[in-house]
């Protein structure tokens, strides 16, 4: 393929730049030197070109040079213009294969190389799977400066075969530096980990969080040789966060590789830097968080009991801070409540509140909405009050990633309180400088920003006919075994479709929509003297199985599976919507029209 001109002027700028690098003009020049005095003075013939290449290939300068411009660029691919914007390549098994990804030779590269596992004693009577067997997998995630990657899944074992290798670019976040490459000293001030994660899937699809790992890659910066080995030990999550899940082997090394690596005791000391300042910012936020709880019960020695919580771990505290978290990516103002459910039970939730000065519910268990509607206690008896629907009984404070009240009114009751989170008389704030020092992106080196979203792997529309045509298998065996015939209505099952996607609009949106028009095609569909049943049920997960045994828990469904008459005819419709990170919502609507008979 023909370079453009721009093309070509850029890559001899690339290999100018590494040939000066290398010093190749000089060795050349010493080459040409003594081999002039070896051979030319005692025969006093002329030397050829092929003569002096020769020489060259003799010493191993040619071979130096091609190895330090190992690359085989994608012409088309922007990576070799000066971009600021970071790389996302996997490379597989060895090093050698840097030949075949498109990489930057301009940039620099962390190489990390999983080479096996073991250890994992969960696993340990686990029999090996037969070519072909579908059996339970492990795969691994990686997150590094906004890059994602994806092992390929391997069978779980005592020691998954786990040999892959993922291409890390280290860049700056400077403006206009994003383009260069990183020196050894830069790379030491870039306290970002890499984030890795263990899920395991298993038979039916299920996927669950094994282990959650930061891995610490600076030490490869003071390897001699570029290269470093780590083991790493995965412990399990929520109550096993204290037990070994397995050891993982990995490899770092740098591409390019460094000129003069650090000494060691410049890393360790960045490391013990790092760490003093974390400290140092959570020992100061904790001494203003003391003098601000001791301001807080001065108002009034009830406050005592109230539940406001600066730090927290639990169930559904998280779920609550994920939900948060989501609505203020959606540019809601939203914010997690700490209060109390019936019976005193301490319990979280998030409220959004609206520029109408409406507050919303979302209680992150089920997905509920509830709108508040504050009592107003100097309303006069004869006044209907409304009538509380949500759950929550008590309310001690709100926080996000921003800002935290504590509940300084008369009453913690939700049902009585005024949300205007402005009115300190009602609201005590903490210091947003104090909450920033902590929580903002970058104040500490435990956590790194959050990953961006990956759009969804799933075809929804194959996915949908995979179960749909799995349903339909499911629901002749489970009436062939009560000795019952089955008589599919495509038809039917064809107008069933505008009702799925109006009941994941509902869902979505709270919307309502095509109701009328889809009970207009079905009495349409369905002759005079015959009944129309339908059960739709929302799900997911995409197990056909286990979402059939669900169906079948219902008598309402049950009664359309099993169902007796004449001319009983079945419709099965499926549709799959998928979401970012491959999450999906599964509605199905099992269904069927029969005469009726006396």
């Amino acid at each position: 393929m023909a370079l453009s001109p721009e093309k070509a002027s850029e890559l001899k700028h690339i290999i100018r730049q590494q040939l000066s690098k290398m010093d190749v003009h000089s060795r050349i020049r010493e080459v040409l030197s003594e081999t002039i005095r070896e051979e030319l003075e005692p025969q006093h013939k002329q030397l050829s070109e092929e003569d002096l290449m020769k020489a060259l290939m003799r010493r191993g300068i040619i071979d130096d040079v091609i190895k330090e411009l190992n690359f085989v660029p994608d012409m088309n691919d922007r990576e070799m213009t000066s971009t600021p914007k970071p790389s996302s390549h996997f490379v597989d098994r060895h090093p050698a294969v840097l030949k075949k990804t498109n990489i930057n030779p301009t940039r620099r590269y962390l190489y990390l190389q999983v080479l096996g596992g073991k250890a994992f004693l969960e696993h340990l009577q686990e029999p090996e799977a037969l070519p072909g067997q579908i059996c339970s997998t492990f795969t691994l995630c990686l997150y590094f400066r906004n890059q994602r990657f994806r092992s390929k899944p391997v069978p779980c074992a005592c020691e998954p075969d786990f040999s892959d290798g993922f291409l890390l670019e280290v860049y700056k976040d400077t403006l206009g530096d994003g383009s260069k490459m990183v020196d050894a000293t830069t790379m030491l001030s870039i306290c970002d980990p890499v984030h890795i994660v263990l899920i395991k899937t298993d038979t039916s699809g299920e996927i669950t969080l094994v282990a959650s790992y930061f891995l610490e890659w600076r030490s490869v910066l003071s390897a001699e040789n570029r290269i470093t080995n780590v083991a790493v030990e995965l412990l399990g999550v929520g109550t096993e966060s204290k037990v070994s899940v397995g050891v993982l082997n990995i490899k770092l090394e740098m591409y390019p590789k460094l000129n003069k690596p650090l000494s060691q005791d410049i890393v360790n000391t960045q490391f013990t830097l790092e760490h003093q300042k974390t400290a140092e910012k959570e020992r100061l936020f904790l001494v203003y968080a003391k003098q601000w709880w001791r301001e807080y019960l001065q108002i009034r020695t009830s406050h005592n009991t109230r539940l406001v919580k600066i730090f927290a771990q639990g169930d559904c505290e998280d779920h609550a801070n994920l939900l948060c978290s989501l609505l203020l990516g959606f540019g809601l103002d939203a914010f997690v409540c700490v209060g109390t459910k019936a019976k005193g039970v301490p319990h979280t939730w998030v409220m959004t509140c609206g520029i109408d000065g409406i507050i919303t519910f979302w209680e992150s268990l089920t997905g509920h909405r509830y709108i508040h509607n504050p009592v107003k206690l100097d309303d006069p008896p004869v006044v209907e009050q409304p009538k509380p629907l949500y759950p929550y009984r008590t309310i001690g404070c709100v926080f996000n990633h921003q800002k935290f009240f504590a509940n300084c009114q008369p009453s913690d009751a939700v049902e009585v309180c005024v949300f205007d989170l402005h009115d300190e008389s009602r609201w005590k704030p903490m210091s947003g400088e104090a909450i920033k020092s902590v929580c903002s992106p970058g104040a500490t080196t435990v956590l790194p920003p959050f990953p961006p979203l990956c759009a969804s792997t799933i075809d929804a529309a194959a996915a949908s006919n995979d179960l749909e045509l799995q349903l339909r298998i499911l629901v002749m065996e489970h009436r062939k075994d009560l000795g019952l015939a089955t008589v599919w209505d495509d038809q039917l099952s064809y107008l069933l479709s505008p009702a799925l996607a109006a009941y994941e609009l509902e869902r979505t949106t709270n919307i309502s929509s095509g109701n009328e028009e889809f009970q207009d095609a079905i009495r349409r569909a369905v002759p005079d003297g015959h009944t129309f049943k339908g059960f739709p049920i929302h799900f997911v997960y995409k197990n056909a199985r286990r979402a059939f045994a669900a169906c079948l828990r219902s008598p309402f469904c049950e009664e359309i599976v099993c169902c007796r008459g004449d001319q009983v005819r079945f419709a099965v419709r499926v549709r799959v919507f998928t979401y970012p990170e491959s999450a999906c919502a599964v509605w199905i609507m099992i269904a069927c029209k029969y005469r009726c008979v006396l």
